[in-house]
């Protein structure tokens, strides 16, 4: 099992940062891709980014390439995102994710909110 915990959401205007946290315990953390999602009023949930166990690799949805960056430090047990020049589109319930090779795991979600 692995509990996950977000938190650093809130309102901001646009154009503003935040920087979202989640917190892992249980199975070992740096045996897991880390991921964000977020799931917008009215809307389905959706993929916005994701970095491999070791950061070679990170991913992201096309909207958010080159304002957010996701990272970890396997040595804390967290994952980041790093969210800049916000955008009222980007409201939503941000959600971090854990995914092994045979489980999957997604914390509460904290509530993102941008201004106009």
């Amino acid at each position: 099992q692995v509990q996950l915990v977000e938190s650093g959401g809130g309102l901001v205007q646009a154009g503003g940062s935040l920087r979202l946290s989640c917190a892992a315990s249980g199975r070992t953390f740096s045996s897991y891709a880390m991921g964000w999602f977020r799931q917008a009023p009215g809307k389905e949930r959706e993929f916005v980014a994701a970095i491999t166990w070791n950061s070679a690799n990170t991913y992201y949805k096309d909207s958010v390439k080159g304002r957010f960056t996701i990272s970890r430090d396997n040595a804390r047990n967290t994952v980041y995102l790093q969210m800049n020049s916000l955008k009222p589109e980007d409201t939503a319930v941000y959600y971090c994710n854990a995914a092994g090779i045979v489980d999957r795991y997604w914390g509460q979600g904290t509530q993102v909110t941008v201004s106009s």
